[in-house]
């Protein structure tokens, strides 16, 4: 996978850490609203805390990148509690992962037949999964997915980041806790997310990756 491929935007960001460091992991997320990648990234620039993923795919597949790869910002908020429940030593996994985020509103309500986000706006793009107390979800694009698949495969074999594919990573799992080489999801290390779902596309796209 050539870097011309991904067809990227560049932001101006600096909410960031810019020490670089060895990557081992990836994370998939998703951002609970909707907008654009600019948007999400001039948001997280006003709150100055150094909270953000790497890149924001638009549900167009645009992807939007903030900063280097090699460089981190905080996108995991792991506390030290759950290592302590998995018998595992406290890593600071942001400095050794990834963060890729999706344009996507997340969990949906059911109300007379139709889906609602946790604001109260209609979503049409519905997604019919069981998951974490939802029985729907916002689809994720064709398009997030395919530039999903491109940057796990640039990254894989830019940083030597295993991609093959493991059903647990839609919830707590102590690979992830242990910075095991590998693609989770935000739900691999906290109870309390719901993102990335396990949606049918986004599943099969990740088993083609090795």
């Amino acid at each position: 996978m050539d870097i011309k491929e991904l067809n990227i935007k560049s932001v101006t960001f600096t909410q960031y850490n810019r020490e670089q460091h060895a990557k081992k992991q990836i994370y998939l997320h998703h951002t609970a609203g909707t907008g654009t990648g600019v948007n999400c990234f001039a948001g997280w620039e006003r709150k100055a805390n150094k909270i953000a993923t790497c890149v924001v795919i638009d549900r167009s597949g645009q992807i939007v990148q903030g900063f280097s790869s090699s460089a981190w910002a905080y996108h995991l908020g792991t506390k030290v509690d759950v290592f302590k429940k998995h018998g595992v030593p406290y890593v600071q996994l942001d400095k050794i992962s990834i963060g890729i985020e999706l344009i996507n509103w997340g969990g949906l309500t059911e109300k007379d037949g139709k889906f609602y986000s946790y604001v109260g706006k209609e979503v049409t793009d519905v997604c019919h999964v069981q998951y974490k107390g939802y029985k729907a979800y916002e689809n994720y694009t064709p398009e997030q997915i395919e530039s999903t698949r491109k940057l796990l495969l640039y990254w894989g074999k830019k940083y030597g980041i295993d991609l093959t594919y493991n059903s647990d990573i839609f919830e707590v799992t102590p690979r992830a806790l242990k910075g095991e080489s590998g693609v989770f999801t935000h739900n691999s290390t906290r109870v309390d997310k719901v993102d990335t779902y396990p949606h049918p596309g986004l599943i099969e796209m990740l088993k083609t990756l090795k």
